[in-house]
């Protein structure tokens, strides 16, 4: 019996299958949500930036108005976030003996600041950080000038307290090493009570003996809130003109019967 006749390799091919209309439902939801996702974390980044932009301008207003009283015991409780780096004054005896030193890193290089309690005529005590010493200068002894025992006037800015420690580092009350300007942790450690719930960073007034070092706080807000918003905009726009040109391209080919 003969084979059966096969058709040579030489005829039409099957037609590829087309893409469901479901999966193309699914996959344009999907898109669109992503686009829509884009431009939300853009928009967003917008009102970040305003507030940041608002929060800067509150602070250096505060920073540069006149000083004023810091907060008494009866306003220790009012004391919140829009109190810090506010410019203030206070008066009174340090208590040089119950000093804290916390690791600092600064144009100076790296060292300490020196946190004093400062007794106030009320009684009241409030930890001034009255600047930065080198290492090699944390030993009261090696600055005695710098031990203030009269009455002083401190001029300074407010500052809200740093709990816990800093990156990856704890503090260590009974170790006494100190990372951040933890208020409550360091009055427990140095047995003070009646103690404000901020700190204040005095101002450069020269210290007898030229330590500490004042004068050197920090106010800087990062601000990158444009890039950001301009980086998911940008997204947003390649991911709809891929679209748009992928729409383009399949009308064109239906026009030229394809």
């Amino acid at each position: 019996m003969s084979e059966p006749h096969r058709p040579s390799g030489g005829g039409p091919s099957a037609p590829a299958p087309s893409h469901s209309p479901l999966r193309r439902v699914v996959f344009g939801l999907g898109a669109a949500f992503v686009f829509l996702t884009l431009l939300g974390l853009g928009t967003w980044q917008v009102q970040r930036r305003s507030w940041k932009l608002d929060l800067i301008a509150r602070t250096e207003a505060r920073v540069h108005a006149p000083a004023i009283p810091a907060p008494s015991p009866a306003d220790w409780n009012l004391v919140g976030p829009d109190d810090a780096y506010r410019h203030v004054t206070l008066s009174g005896r340090f208590l040089n003996e119950r000093e804290t030193l916390v690791q600092a890193v600064t144009d100076y290089g790296a060292g300490f600041w020196v946190l004093t309690p400062l007794r106030r005529e009320d009684g009241s005590l409030i930890l001034v950080n009255r600047g930065f010493v080198p290492g090699d200068r944390k030993d009261p002894a090696s600055r005695p000038a710098g031990q203030i025992a009269d009455a002083v006037q401190v001029t300074g800015l407010l500052r809200l307290t740093e709990p816990g420690g800093a990156f990856l580092r704890s503090n260590d009350p009974a170790g006494n090493r100190w990372y951040s300007r933890d208020v409550a942790a360091i009055a427990a450690a140095r047995g003070l009570t009646e103690t404000a719930p901020y700190f204040v960073d005095a101002d450069a007034t020269p210290n007898p003996g030229g330590l500490p070092i004042g004068g050197l706080t920090v106010v800087a807000f990062p601000n990158s809130h444009l890039v950001y918003a301009l980086t998911w905009y940008g997204l947003a726009l390649m991911l709809g003109g891929f679209f748009a040109y992928r729409r383009f391209v399949r009308r064109e080919g239906r026009s030229n019967g394809e």
